[in-house]
């Protein structure tokens, strides 16, 4: 009886062991991935160069808006050497002249009264010359004195003086050497004057109309040779220090729809316009079809001074998302894909405003296949 109700009690204990629930098993934690994070198969590290971040020689691309000048050295602003009246208009705009053309004729009567001054003066040197050469033969005859021979001498002296002068005033007046030669001859006045061409080129620029009265000061024409014309640009003032004199630009004329002209900077103006905080630069372009016209917008396309910038190469450059990465060294064999800011690209180098720091190793050569792999990692 004993050994059943033991054994009873035996079944009793293990069904409440059986019935009792088990406690759960510890859960293991999935490791997290990092995506950005890439290991490289032995295959893949053959394909991959490295390289440490340092400093390359970098030229930032200016594009610089301007429009195209006249050549100053190459354009004669033309007035009336006298004060006087429009006659006649010989030239027109876009009229081709040459050095010397007659482009208006003016009536004046300046010019007139300088031609009379002229004229007497020359007739005082006759007078006065016979004056002397008679006192001469006086004195040997001893009717006059030494003093008196003097005195017409230096009456004399004074007239050719004079002469001198009425000639160089109908000079400034605008009559040439002939012109005067023929007055001293014929003792004829000609009060009509000619406005002249000082160059050969292009009438750019005409203000005048028959019958006007204009003075010396006056701008009648403006005379421009256009076989060579100026690309004139305003550089700010933050960029002066990226540019020089004798560096080579590319000047973009849009509404030519032509390659852009390549050319130098020929001057740099040395110094800054209050106004719009910008530096001038120029740049001569030849023009011998005078298909380029005076005021027509260009964009001009300027390297900078090689600077030292903090760079990578621009294969070391990965494009996601629309922003740039490079592949970083993280450990041995693992690269992390990490987002760049990028500046100006230069001989196969781009400088990195942010990002990186010098010193840190990244994928040179091979980046598009590390990051090829890096996807197919992702998939998984």
């Amino acid at each position: 009886m004993n050994k059943i109700l033991k054994f009873s009690t035996l079944l009793i204990a293990l069904s409440l062991i059986a019935c009792k629930p088990s406690s759960p098993a510890p859960e293991t934690k999935a490791e997290a991935v990092d995506p950005n994070l890439v290991e490289l198969s032995p295959a893949l590290q053959k394909q991959v160069k490295l390289i440490t971040v340092g400093d390359a020689e970098i030229r930032e691309i200016l594009r610089i808006p301007g429009s195209i000048q006249v050549d100053e050295q190459r354009m004669a602003k033309i007035g009336s050497p006298v004060t006087g009246r429009i006659t006649d208009i010989d030239a027109v705009l876009g009229q081709q002249v040459k050095r010397g053309e007659v482009l208006a004729t003016v009536n004046s009567t300046e010019l007139a009264q300088n031609q009379l001054s002229y004229i007497k003066a020359l007739q005082q040197i006759t007078l006065q010359s016979k004056a002397v050469e008679r006192a001469k033969v006086l004195l040997e005859a001893d009717v006059i004195s030494a003093a008196e021979l003097q005195r017409r001498e230096a009456e004399l002296s004074s007239a050719k003086a004079d002469l001198i002068a009425a000639r160089n005033q109908l000079i400034v007046l605008g009559m040439s050497d002939a012109s005067i030669s023929k007055l001293s001859r014929s003792i004829q006045m000609d009060s009509f004057s000619s406005v002249t061409a000082r160059l050969a080129g292009t009438v750019i620029s005409r203000k005048i109309n028959v019958g006007q009265v204009v003075q010396p000061a006056d701008e009648l024409f403006v005379v421009a040779d256009l076989s060579h014309v100026m690309a004139v640009a305003e550089v700010p003032e933050r960029q002066v220090d990226l540019i020089e004199k004798g560096q080579e630009v590319d000047i973009d004329i849009p509404s030519l729809n032509d390659k852009p002209i390549k050319g130098k900077l020929i001057y740099v103006a040395d110094v800054v316009n209050q106004q719009t905080r910008t530096v001038t630069v120029r740049s001569e372009i030849k023009n011998l079809s005078h298909a380029i016209k005076p005021e027509m917008l260009v964009s001009m396309l300027v390297q900078s001074k090689p600077v030292s910038r903090l760079s990578v190469p621009v294969q070391s450059v990965v494009r996601e998302n629309d922003k740039d990465h490079v592949f970083v060294k993280v450990a041995p064999n693992k690269y992390r894909l990490r987002e760049v800011v990028l500046g100006s690209e230069y001989q196969g180098m781009v400088a990195v405003v942010n990002g990186v720091d010098s010193g840190e190793v990244v994928v040179g050569e091979g980046a598009f296949h590390v990051n090829n792999e890096r996807k197919r990692k992702e998939l998984e």
